[in-house]
Formats: structure tokens, C-alpha cells, sequence
């Protein structure tokens, strides 16, 4: 019998959330795959260094947390502890302290709903803790633009070099967490600034983008497709999945003409040319290419991550799809191998500019090469009319 080591790390889990804005519930407990966001958090957190695992969980629900987390752990097993959380999350968190073991000296606290943290993150967070800090909290640099607004105007910018988006696991030194909780006589939003307020300096960290948190029905599917596509390869019982192959996508996209202002076409403006339609600017080059490399990452499709629902796309160019496209398919381990997008329209004339086309194009995703035609339908059709314009994609992604 194998008998691990009893670590001087903790890892508190807080799956105790309701999964309200979700639109299902608890949130822990809900699905990416056969395996639940629970599941998949604490194979995460399994992977990083040794560490007592405390998951707090919903009242009735105490049996499936054990179960999942037996699971993750394989010979880790003995490392778990389940407690019942609070009607708060300060509440749940302050009962994973509770539970910790008497040799525990640094304590990390993790959302259950942020499951893709990968375990390098956690490691830096143990890392910082045992260079002396006080705390440490992994954090994104902000990269909108940031408006200050009252009611329906815009005031105001705020400079985001001054902002970082905060992730966990967020970790702390236990004699700090514990007598900042001990004092604590209001609900914060995070426990770094439970232990802010209480006087301690928080180190930030690195982050990581694959951190975000699960909280909205298009977090979910964003998560999905990330599992899709880059399943867990250390997990006992997700097998052993082997190095990701190639993956090939198609998309297409149709925009009528009837739309403000000049046409967009393949990151290009036209000047003269009549707009297409659309919720942004009815580039229907751009989002071929969007749809062909999400579909060849697994990752859903353009109404999954740029629908109407998404305000900060409206009107928005080609580079901003692209680049955004290419950053989900890092954050799932891939990266664009080529790109080949053919148009069909009577006008504009691609000709003339199609190094130009494919140069914006290609830079927008990165420098992978994109390689475009145009043809016409021999007055065939909505496209032969000129009542509109058709692309066709094909893209082939490769792990990174």
C-alpha cells in the first residue's frame, strides 16, 4: 500500500454555487462531457503538486463530490476531503478552512466553475507562497478598452494598464486566510480582497486564459468545445487519447447587399462598392474563415462566439474575428495551419487586390498563410444578380 506524504499544501474547491445565471444547477455538478465541471476542475488540480483537496459542496450533494473526486484523484485518493458548504460563497469558503489538516501551511482557494485552469497556474500560485508572500492571485492583463459610463452615455476611459482580471486559485499563507476570515465583517467578492482589507500585500501572478470562469450558457459551450478538443490526458478514467492529429474545417457565409456605408470584403474596405448587411460589417470572407477554423477546432461556430447577443461585435471588422478566432484555438492547444477561402459575387473585383486580401487576412490571423479566390456564377443566382455575396472556407488546424 502506497502511502502518501501529508502535504503542508491545501486546496479548498468551492462547487457549492447555485449555477443561476447558468440557467442550470448546482453548476458544479452540471456536464462538459460524461464528466461534470467538478470533475474536470479537480483533474486539473490533481495534476498540479501534492496538496490536501478540500471540495465544498452543496447540502444533499456531498456523495457526488466524493465520487467525482475519488476519481480525479486515483492514488491520490487519501488527499480528499468533502465538507457541506454555506449560503454564501464566504460562508463555503470559511468551511473548507475548517477542514483543513493540522500540517496544512499554505491555502489555495479555486472556483470549481473556472475547470480548465491548467495546473501550471497552481503551481505558480505555491510557488509565490513559498518565496514568503503573503498571498498570491493569478491575473489576465485587460485588453478592451474600458469605458466609465452613467446610464446610456460614455463619461469616461478607464486605463487599463492599471487593471488586471483576476482568476484562481487565489493563495495564502493559512495563518493570514484564517484570521482575515476571523475578522471579516462584510461579504467580499474574492478572498484576495477579504485579505487586502485586512492589511496583507497580494502578489499577482501569471494567469492563464483557459481560467475563465463558467457562469453563462455561452461559457458553457466555450467550454465545451475547449474539451472537445483538448481532452484531459492525465485523467485515470478519460483513457489515454494520444497526440491530437490535423483537423480540417469547412465553413461558409452569405450576406445580402442593403447594408451603411462602403463594403468590407476580406478585411478590406471598397470604396464605391454597396455594404452587405450584418451585425457586424457583413464581411463574409472574414467569417467563412471564422467558421471553417472553429469547426476544424471543435469549437462550435460563429453564433456560438460572435452571435447578435455579443454588442462588442457589432459593427466590428475583420481583425477583430480573427484574432479572437485564433485565440480560442490557442487556449485549446491548436494553431492555424492555412487557410484557403473562395468568393462568389459578381462585385467587388478581386483582381487587383488579392495579395492585399490575403496579406490583411493572413496578418489578422497571425501570419498563417490564407490564400483567396473569387469567381462569378455566370449570372446564376442571388450572387449572379448582385444581390449578395457568398464564401466558402476551408481551414486545417494542428496541435501546438
Amino acid at each position: 500500500m502506497t502511502i502518501t506524504p501529508v502535504p503542508r499544501v491545501a486546496v479548498i474547491v468551492v462547487a457549492a454555487g447555485s449555477g443561476t445565471r447558468l440557467g442550470a444547477g448546482p453548476k458544479a455538478f452540471v456536464g462538459l462531457d460524461e464528466h461534470t465541471i467538478l470533475r474536470h476542475a479537480l483533474a486539473r488540480v490533481f495534476e498540479a503538486a501534492p496538496a490536501q483537496v478540500v471540495i465544498v459542496a452543496p447540502s444533499g450533494l456531498e456523495g457526488s463530490a466524493l465520487t467525482d473526486a475519488i476519481e480525479a484523484a486515483g492514488e491520490r485518493r487519501d488527499l480528499v476531503t468533502v465538507v457541506t458548504g454555506g449560503d454564501s460563497r464566504q460562508a463555503s469558503v470559511a468551511a473548507g478552512i475548517r477542514a483543513l489538516w493540522a500540517d496544512v501551511d499554505h491555502v489555495l482557494v479555486h472556483d470549481a466553475a473556472r475547470c480548465l485552469t491548467p495546473p501550471e497556474v497552481f503551481d505558480r500560485v505555491i510557488a509565490a507562497l513559498e518565496l514568503g508572500h503573503a498571498g498570491a492571485v493569478p491575473v489576465l492583463p485587460v485588453i478592451d478598452t474600458i469605458k466609465r459610463v452613467e446610464g446610456d452615455l460614455i463619461v469616461g476611459v478607464v486605463d487599463r494598464s492599471e487593471l488586471a482580471a483576476a482568476q484562481t486559485p487565489q493563495g495564502f499563507r493559512r495563518d493570514i486566510l484564517e484570521t482575515a476570515y476571523r475578522a471579516a465583517t462584510a461579504e467580499f467578492t474574492d478572498d484576495a480582497a477579504l485579505v487586502s482589507d485586512a492589511g496583507h500585500t497580494v502578489l499577482a501572478v501569471a494567469g492563464d486564459a483557459r481560467a475563465f470562469k463558467v457562469t453563462t450558457p455561452a461559457d458553457l459551450e466555450r467550454a465545451r468545445g475547449l474539451v472537445a478538443a483538448a481532452p484531459v490526458a492525465h485523467v485515470p478514467s478519460f483513457g489515454s487519447p494520444g497526440p491530437v492529429a490535423p483537423r480540417v474545417g469547412i465553413g461558409t457565409d452569405v450576406h445580402a447587399v442593403g447594408g451603411e456605408g462602403t463594403l468590407w470584403l476580406a478585411g478590406l474596405e471598397w470604396p464605391g462598392e454597396p455594404a452587405l448587411s450584418g451585425h457586424s460589417d457583413g464581411d463574409a470572407v472574414a467569417h467563412a474563415i471564422v467558421d471553417a477554423l472553429l469547426a476544424a477546432g471543435g469549437l462550435g461556430d460563429i453564433g456560438t462566439h460572435f452571435g447578435t447577443d455579443r454588442p462588442e461585435f457589432a459593427g466590428a471588422h475583420a481583425d477583430a474575428f480573427l484574432a479572437r478566432t485564433r485565440a480560442l484555438l490557442a487556449e485549446a492547444g491548436l494553431r492555424i495551419g492555412n487557410v484557403s477561402v473562395q468568393v462568389q459575387a459578381r462585385r467587388p473585383r478581386f483582381a487587383a487586390r488579392r495579395a492585399e486580401a490575403e496579406a490583411a487576412l493572413s496578418r489578422a490571423l497571425g501570419g498563417a498563410p490564407v490564400s483567396v479566390s473569387a469567381t462569378t456564377t455566370d449570372g446564376l443566382g442571388f450572387t449572379g444578380r448582385g444581390d449578395g455575396v457568398a464564401a466558402f472556407a476551408v481551414a486545417l488546424v494542428l496541435p501546438v
